[in-house]
């Protein structure tokens, strides 16, 4: 245990500018900021800071961990990042709660899961995680399209008046056990597949327990702010905390929409709606490629969809609706990972590059990738451009958030980058290299902002009686090294890491301190 941090200037994550200061911990919690030349008692265990930046340990709002933590409790990749708290259960995907293990497991393959799947509902997940010995905390929130798998299955209908009760009960269920928030994915099946009447239903009964609501809206593109305004509109009749997640605009026909939108949502809160984003600073997306269908294509499910595509009359109606809907841009769709099959030598290659080589179109190619994997296959899109992440990172209401999920420092496959680099990204290059933001001001979009956003008033800051999750970096060389083409680089720069004042990170160097935990609601 760390008993304080020396010689270093403390950012302390409200946005206030550095002061030289040092650091007292006792018990897991900051007890006092002492001036810099103060003198200590002896015998303390230190860490000298060494006139480095000593700011609150950073929080990501977005991540999808709760499919990898179990398997990679270690997380490496957050420590070398600087990250001390993953938020997961977004865009409406959890491991839980679970009524059909098989469906679960279809549905959420595109993650390429490493859990045991031994439990069914949230508090059952939050003890196997805790008994995993975690190197960082977790908090979780519960998924809309997990929620709509466990009572309708893949079926693309409106809930009856029991299902939706039913869905609502679940969602109680995993708010009591501690869930920090509820999420929707709306441009992926099952959760696509609701009305905007059963979605504020259930956002109204997250509300009821504080829950943060975080969505993924049912449009990044061309309905871009149509789906903002659905999100708002529920938030605003529930008395829901809004996230919106990842704002983009996909396509070139939409670059610079996000303008309007952070427009949209700066009107909401002055109309008293708690709305605000986060945003990764990369110009690229990553998703399932079964995201880039026509909806009606995943009734049932990727069962469902793999069905259609055995089917010689059933996929030439896919592939024609693929290439008149032309929601897909082969030169642009990367794949990332998939399982063992006949294009499994073809990660990091686009659609394009596939089709060439088995000379077809992209649309063909891509269902040929679905049907030979189990349409378990994630890409890497390339469709926003660098105007609008910027746009959307100066904005005072955005968090920095990753939207990844690789915890482990090597692996196959050609991952998003996001995993490695994001909160050095915005650190190095965005705050540093292109002033974009201040340092100040980009450890608040890592700290504060998104502790707010949870509710937790004793994280995300440096004071005394706050969690002594704290991380020291390198100004000058915080950086990320990860690339779409060799992403499995570790970021560099960030030198300590603390959790709950024990170090799980020193000298850029993982200790085998497991302080983590899950972060339960009340």
């Amino acid at each position: 245990m760390i008993d304080a941090i020396t010689g270093g200037l403390v950012l302390d994550g409200t946005g206030a500018e550095a002061v030289a200061a040092t650091v007292l911990i006792d018990d897991g919690r900051i007890t006092e900021l002492l001036p810099a030349d103060a003198e200590l008692p002896p015998g303390l265990e230190l860490i000298d800071a060494g006139g480095n930046i000593v700011a609150p340990g950073f929080i990501d709002l977005h991540s999808h961990a709760d499919f990898s933590m179990e398997a990679s409790p270690e997380a490496v990749t957050q420590l070398h990042q600087g990250v001390t708290t993953l938020v997961t259960g977004n865009c409406g995907w959890s491991p839980f709660p679970i009524t059909d293990l098989d469906q679960m497991r279809a549905g959420t393959a595109f993650l390429a899961p490493e859990n045991s799947w031994s439990w069914q509902d949230s508090g059952g997940f939050a003890d196997v995680l805790d008994g995993a010995g975690l190197a960082i905390n977790i908090a979780l929130q519960v998924g809309h399209s997990a929620l709509r798998l466990a009572v309708l299955g893949g079926a693309e209908r409106a809930p009856s008046e029991a299902e939706l009760e039913q869905m609502k009960a679940l969602l109680r269920d995993a708010a009591e056990q501690g869930a920090v928030g509820f999420s929707t994915g709306l441009i992926y099946a099952p959760g696509t597949f609701a009305e905007p009447s059963e979605v504020a239903a259930l956002v109204a009964t997250a509300a009821e327990y504080g829950l943060l609501y975080s969505t993924h809206i049912r449009n990044e593109g061309v309905r871009l702010l149509e789906a903002l305004d659905e999100a708002i509109e529920a938030a605003r009749a529930g008395g829901a905390r809004l996230q919106v997640s990842h704002l983009k605009a996909m396509g070139p026909a939409n670059h610079g929409k996000v303008h309007a939108a952070l427009e949209r949502m700066d009107e909401a809160r002055a109309d008293g709606v708690d709305v605000a984003c986060d945003v990764y600073p990369y110009t690229a997306s990553s998703t399932t490629l079964t995201a880039r269908l026509p909806t009606w294509t995943m009734e049932g499910g990727t069962a469902g969809l793999l069905a259609r595509l055995g089917d010689a009359t059933e996929r030439t109606k896919v592939l024609d609706a693929v290439r008149e809907q032309a929601i897909l841009d082969p030169d642009n769709v990367v794949i990332a990972s998939l399982p063992p099959g006949r294009y499994h030598d073809c990660r990091g290659l686009s659609l394009a590059e596939i089709g060439r080589r088995d000379g077809v179109d992209g649309a063909e190619a891509a269902l040929r990738v679905l049907e030979n994997h189990q349409a378990a296959v994630s890409v890497v899109n390339h469709g926003m451009c660098e105007d609008d992440v910027v746009a959307v990172l100066r904005h005072p209401w955005t968090s920095v958030a990753s939207d990844g999920w690789i915890l482990r420092a090597t692996g196959e496959g050609h991952p998003h980058p996001r995993s490695f680099g994001t909160f050095p990204r915005v650190l190095g290059r965005y705050a540093r290299d292109e002033a974009v933001l201040t340092l100040a001001e980009a450890v608040r979009r890592m700290t504060s902002l998104p502790a707010s956003r949870l509710g937790l008033d004793d994280r995300g800051v440096v004071k005394p009686g706050a969690v002594a999750d704290l991380v020291v970096l390198d100004p000058e060389r915080v950086a990320d090294r990860s690339t779409y083409d060799e992403p499995w680089q570790l970021s560099v720069g960030i030198e300590h890491v603390l959790v709950a004042g024990e170090p799980v990170l020193r000298d850029g160097v993982p200790t085998a301190n497991r302080p983590g935990r899950v972060l339960r609601k009340g």
